[in-house]
């Protein structure tokens, strides 16, 4: 029993850590949030961000592969989309509690370290 424990747990931080990394960058931040809004054909999406196709692409695998995005095909197009509709609404709570938090400097170490 502790064993499955420690397990599920193992597997929880490393989806946590993978979400991580694809926040860790601005421009795979704002792809997730327009994704957030509608799905979105990369085309699309490197106008819409103003950034080369070839930078949006290696974002948009970079999303596949940490499981946040997926691609659907539409005919001769690739469309993306989340890959499940309530990382949306994680977006928007891990956004409202930052903002929250940012706005009423509790982060202790704030001042201190500049870590906030």
């Amino acid at each position: 029993m502790y064993c499955r424990g420690v397990f599920t747990l193992a597997a929880d931080i490393e989806v946590l850590a993978r979400f991580g990394r694809a926040l860790a960058d601005p421009i795979r931040c704002r792809i997730l949030l327009t994704l957030r809004e509608a799905p979105a054909y990369p085309a699309d999406l490197a106008d819409a961000l103003e950034i080369s196709r070839t930078r949006l692409s290696n974002h948009l695998a970079c999303l596949r592969d940490c499981g946040l995005v997926v691609a659907v095909p539409d005919g001769r197009r690739t469309r993306y989309e989340l890959a499940d509709e309530r990382l949306g609404h994680a977006l928007d709570d891990l956004r409202t509690a930052v903002v929250a938090v940012e706005a009423d400097k509790t982060c202790p170490d704030a001042d201190e370290k500049g870590c906030c």
